[in-house]
């Protein structure tokens, strides 16, 4: 394999205009025909650099992807603002498998985080082979990260710094039991400090890495939106858990789902159902017949729209529903919505509910 000296003096050079580096390449075919034809300032300084890094690169394990390694993760580089290199720690298969980005605010709730444990536990459960990303912050990121590795489940840690430090440093302990299935995957050379402008500049990698990135928690305003519009962007799959209309945690997730930018989801059912997923080969589970009745903590009125449901296999339109129960539109709406949320119904395109057996 050819060296990455010239793709790394590049992406240094040109690490405030990755388009143009981008451009040279596609025109030159190779960074080291590309570096031969420019005329830069700080070119040999650059160079040189580049060679201390890869010396640095060589003596701490670190692998590293160019554009021009064919193993280079194949869906980063369908993005128009792929990474020029990409610097990777532990055992690192960022192709392998289905892939699901995981994002979230970092003032998690403890139902968000119960969430996130859920997701990665039943995805686990239900796919041969699945890899969760984020990236590696406060809250909802750590949570998917904790959730994987107690569950098996290999996961890349994405940093906004180079892969000679941790940041948060409370979060060693995860990032190093992250190596053995998984590990650390960064476009930032070694010294690169946690800056906050890398954060936004990551992000692309935590949604363009990914098949399907699924928002747990997001206030209106936050990291992880800017992630879920890179996954539009990308033309990524884009899910989102639902809550209560007052739930501030949640508002941009409720946005997503009711802007048409995100799919709603409720459980990893729901999310391999939509990828159109094979699952593993289907549990036996217990019939349930008599949920209703073991449900007696729901109020009588959602007890009532359940065993509506229940009955009707096809499912119901909500109008429907509103004249078999004879209560008011609105009312029924918000009970629907409790119901979706707990995984108990599923809403379907149309205004039809199902229940879920």
């Amino acid at each position: 394999m050819a060296t990455p000296l010239y793709d790394i003096a590049l992406s240094l050079l040109y690490r405030n205009r990755l388009r143009k580096a981008l451009s040279l390449l596609d025109q030159y075919g190779s960074a080291e025909e590309a570096w031969q034809t420019i005329d830069e300032p700080d070119q040999q300084a650059c160079l040189d650099r580049a060679q201390k890094e890869l010396e640095w690169i060589m003596a701490h394990g670190i692998r590293v992807w160019t554009l021009a390694d064919e193993d280079y993760p194949y869906r980063l580089r369908q993005c128009p603002d792929r990474p020029m290199v990409l610097y990777g720690k532990g055992n690192l298969h960022p192709s392998d498998g289905h892939i699901v980005s995981i994002v979230g605010t970092r003032q998690a709730s403890q139902r968000g985080k119960e969430l996130t444990e859920a997701l990665v536990r039943d995805l686990q459960e239900q796919l041969d082979s699945v890899t969760i990303v984020s990236g590696g912050a406060y809250g909802i990121d750590i949570a998917a990260h904790r959730a994987a590795i107690q569950y098996g489940v290999p996961t890349i840690i994405v940093p906004a710094h180079g892969l000679d430090r941790i940041y948060p440093y409370q979060h060693r302990p995860e990032a190093v039991a992250s190596l053995e299935h998984g590990g650390l995957l960064t476009e930032f050379p070694s010294g690169t400090e946690p800056l906050a402008p890398l954060f936004v500049q990551r992000n692309r990698i935590v949604a363009g890495l990914a098949d399907a990135v699924v928002v747990v928690e997001s206030k209106e305003r936050g990291g992880s939106l800017i992630t879920a519009h890179m996954a539009n962007d990308y033309n990524r799959d884009l899910f989102a858990f639902p809550a209560r209309p007052t739930d501030i945690s949640s508002m941009g997730c409720n946005t997503l789902i009711r802007t048409h930018k995100a799919s709603l989801i409720t459980c990893a059912s729901d999310l391999i159902a939509a990828m159109h997923w094979t699952p593993k080969t289907a549990q036996p589970q217990a019939l349930q017949t008599e949920l209703v009745g073991l449900r007696d903590d729901l109020p009588l009125t959602q007890q009532a729209i359940l065993q509506k449901l229940q009955e009707a296999e096809e499912g119901l339109h909500i109008n429907l529903i509103v004249m078999e129960t004879e209560r008011p539109y609105s009312d029924v709406s918000s009970d629907l919505m409790e119901l979706e949320i707990q995984g108990l119904i599923r809403s379907l395109p149309g205004g039809i509910y199902r229940f879920v057996r």
